[in-house]
């Protein structure tokens, strides 16, 4: 496999203030912290981003989050352990992940502004952009999974 190279260390002022806007995103954002976890889980996994998904699935059990419902991310749709809101969420992960040709349908929409205001709408998309340029980042430069569990105290999940 070909050595990448270390984004963070080639552009440190951009990775500083891609990070920042990512910390005042959680901090200033109305959308739970639960929500905020899986929408970042489900991303990771349909972008096949294995570092992002090993720092999140570690942060959701740090904060919480039971592994059983971790597992069934993959298979929201099918599982009964996610609440309405929950599920809103994801699908929106979703539809902005894996943007389809004729952009977000009506239904996906309507959907998602059943359980959240017009701000935490907003908000939530902010979201999800943001974990997604940091999966796109990340899988170009085949950033190795747990190789920052340090920086991030992420060794506090018990998840060896």
């Amino acid at each position: 496999m070909t050595q990448r190279l270390n984004y963070i260390e080639q552009s440190p002022e951009l990775f500083k203030k891609f990070a920042e806007f990512s910390v005042a995103l959680g901090k200033i954002s109305k959308i739970e912290g639960s929500i905020q976890h899986l929408i970042e889980v489900r991303a990771s996994q349909l972008n096949g981003c294995a570092f992002c998904l090993d720092m999140h699935v570690k942060q959701s059990k740090i904060h919480g989050e039971r592994e059983l419902r971790l597992y069934h991310v993959a298979i929201w749709r099918e599982s009964t352990l996610f609440a309405p809101r929950e599920r809103a969420a994801l699908a929106w992960t979703e539809a902005l992940t894996q943007i389809p040709p004729h952009g977000v349908p009506d239904d996906v929409y309507e959907r998602v502004r059943t359980q959240f205001s017009e701000q935490e709408l907003v908000e939530l998309t902010y979201h999800v952009m943001s974990i997604n340029a940091w999966n796109r980042i990340n899988v170009a430069f085949q950033t190795v999974p747990g190789s920052q569990d340090k920086m991030f105290g992420l060794g506090k999940a018990n998840l060896e």
